[in-house]
C-alpha cells in the first residue's frame, strides 16, 4: 500500500482508537479525541534537522492557540528516525528545544515508535507495545493540559503499572487483532 498522508493519518488514529483508548494505555487520551482537538501532522523530513525545523513549528503553533482548539499534536515521522537506537540519541535534542527560553517549560514530549523498547526488556516484551505506534512520532503535550488531567485522575502515577497488567493479559496475539500496522 502507498504511503500518502491520509493513510498515515488513518493508521495512527486506528491505533489510537483501538490501543490507546480502546485499552486504557492513557485515560487522557479520550476526551480530546472525542472534541476532536488533537492535531495530526505529517511530517515531509527525511533527515533530524528538519524534524527539529518542523518540532520548533508545531510547539510555536500549539503556543499561540488556544487548547480548546488544538490541545495535543502528535508529529508523525515516517521518513525519518526509523531506527529505534537513533529515535532514542533524537530524544536528547528534542529535550534540548523543549527547554528553550521561549517555550517557558510549556511542553513535554511523549516518546512513540513503532519498534519502541524500554530499558532492561526483551524486543518482543509485551510492556514494550505500550509505546508502540504504526510509525514514529513525537506527542506533543501542554503542561497545563497534563496537570490538569493528573489532577483528575486518581493514581496517575500506577498508569504504568496497569498498562503492563493490561498489556500482560491481552497478549501478543490479542494485539495482533487489534489490527494495528
Amino acid at each position: 500500500m502507498t504511503m500518502t498522508n491520509e493513510t498515515i493519518i488513518a493508521a495512527t488514529q486506528h491505533w489510537l482508537e483501538a490501543a490507546v483508548i480502546g485499552l486504557n494505555l492513557c485515560p487522557f487520551a479520550k476526551a480530546v479525541h472525542v472534541k476532536k482537538q488533537i492535531r495530526y501532522v505529517v511530517s515531509e523530513a527525511t533527515t533530524p534537522e528538519q524534524l527539529v525545523e518542523e518540532l520548533l513549528s508545531e510547539l510555536r503553533l500549539l503556543q499561540d492557540t488556544d487548547a480548546e482548539k488544538i490541545d495535543t499534536t502528535l508529529l508523525i515521522h515516517p521518513y525519518v528516525l526509523q531506527d529505534f537506537l537513533d529515535y532514542n540519541d533524537f530524544l536528547d535534542t528534542v529535550d534540548v528545544v523543549c527547554a528553550e527560553p521561549e517555550f517557558n517549560d510549556e511542553f513535554q514530549i511523549a516518546t512513540l515508535h513503532p519498534h519502541y523498547q524500554f530499558a532492561g526488556t526483551k524486543f518482543d516484551d509485551i510492556e514494550n507495545y505500550s509505546n508502540r505506534s504504526p510509525y514514529p512520532m513525537l506527542h506533543l503535550l501542554r503542561e497545563t493540559s497534563m496537570d490538569k488531567a493528573v489532577e483528575a485522575f486518581p493514581d496517575a502515577d500506577l498508569i504504568p503499572e496497569r498498562n503492563i497488567a493490561t498489556l500482560e493479559k491481552l497478549g501478543h496475539a490479542g494485539w495482533e487483532k487489534l489490527g494495528i500496522k
